[in-house]
């Protein structure tokens, strides 16, 4: 068993597209009359990508980062602010 705390970093471009790429989704499901909200939890839950519409090549976008790269830069997204 490993004893110490493993360090995790990302790389600073990879924060960049995962926002750009969190900001389309969001605005294309809302302009399908989604709730973005619900739908990018049900996505990042489920790993499902039908939860997300493939308007404006969402469905493509989304799936081009893993869930946790999502995750991560969600929360850092709402504990930076």
């Amino acid at each position: 068993m490993i004893n110490h705390t493993v360090k995790f970093n990302v790389e600073k471009d990879n924060i960049t597209e995962a926002r750009k790429i969190i900001e389309s989704v969001y605005n294309a499901l809302k302009e399908k009359g989604y709730n973005p909200i619900n739908q990018m939890v049900g996505y990042i839950l489920s790993g499902d990508p039908t939860y997300i519409t493939s308007h404006k090549n969402a469905r493509t976008l989304i799936r081009k980062l893993e869930r946790d790269e999502l995750l991560e830069e969600l929360l850092r997204n709402y504990l930076e602010k």
